[in-house]
């Protein structure tokens, strides 16, 4: 799940042009995302240990101060955490075929999640409604699951988070639904790729803006533009904490060590790269209308480079 890092409906990043600058782009051609209506919120037994904002409307789950670095004990809780919640986003991924509406992915992340005895962490995560995040097409992230069904030709992000023996596992993946156009198909195969190369540059004592460095490169090479507004976070018994993870060029502090978790979350578009907030307050969408695609992987840094910890069996 990523966390957003502005308060403003709209992301503009200084002296860089936004969606009503001369720069024309090729958006292909796709099914434009309105809201759906929204399900009432899933039950959760009560056997099933719950994060504390589950108890306390709109309160996050989030580290404080430095970047954690964990013990042995706790890489393995989110060696386990981060297994459950990439083997959940396998089986979902399945289901994004034409006619499939988002909540109908939504139930399923959320039974396979109890099934588990783990917690689905978006659910009440900041008010949050549902279980999982399902992004469609002009829907940058955070998208509600509701009753629209998918449509041949769709790309859908579909992002899983599991909170289980006091860790919280985080990834995403867009699949493409039926007959994708080619610059659909593009975007998302491109934007996999970013998030392997910015991968490749983790290990302990490199600096953390060499990730944004990667991304950034990669896709002006690619002629995609990254949506800066969102970003990668550190993670383990928090939901979100530092570090921050900026996937644009930049030259902010901080670096990589052994012990540390965190996720890697890049979102590229067709596009411009502003966004807005919806009414929901939470469906983040392209000013433009453009699609964009997104991939997550939660990274810990070792100590003669990085393990991806959520790879599916």
């Amino acid at each position: 799940m990523t966390l957003l890092k502005t308060c403003n409906h709209v992301w503009r990043l200084g002296g860089q042009r936004g969606f009503f600058g001369r720069k024309r782009y090729d958006f292909g051609k796709c099914n434009l995302v309105e809201l759906g209506q929204v399900s009432p919120e899933r039950p959760v037994p009560e056997h099933i240990v719950k994060p504390d904002y589950y108890f306390v409307r709109n309160s996050p789950s989030s580290g404080e101060g430095r970047p954690e670095i964990k013990t042995d004990r706790q890489i393995q809780g989110m060696r386990d955490s981060c297994k459950l919640a990439a083997n959940i986003l396998k089986k979902a991924c399945t289901l994004a075929q034409e006619g499939i509406t988002t909540d109908e992915i939504d139930r399923f992340v959320h039974e396979e999640a109890i099934k588990a005895s783990a917690y689905p962490s978006p659910l009440r995560y900041l008010g949050f409604p549902k279980s999982v995040c399902t992004s469609v097409n002009n829907v940058a992230c955070h998208g509600i699951p509701d009753d629209r069904k998918l449509m041949d030709g769709d790309i859908i992000n579909i992002d899983v988070t599991v909170f289980f023996n006091g860790f919280h596992g985080d990834c995403s993946k867009t699949v493409l639904v039926g007959n994708v156009d080619e610059r659909g198909r593009y975007l998302v195969q491109s934007t996999e790729e970013s998030l392997n190369d910015a991968i490749l540059c983790c290990g302990p004592d490199q600096p953390l803006c060499v990730i944004g460095k990667a991304i950034s490169r990669f896709a002006r090479h690619k002629k995609l533009t990254v949506m800066p507004a969102f970003l990668g976070h550190g993670i383990g018994s928090f939901f979100h904490g530092p570090p921050d993870v900026f996937h644009f060029d930049n030259d902010y502090p901080g670096a990589m060590k052994t012990g540390m978790t965190f996720t890697i979350e890049p979102i590229l578009t067709l596009g411009g790269m502003d966004a807005e907030i919806l009414e929901d307050a939470w469906t983040a969408v392209s000013v433009d209308q453009a699609r964009s695609a997104q991939f997550e992987h939660t990274v810990l840094i070792t100590e003669d480079g990085c393990e991806v910890l959520t790879v599916p069996d």
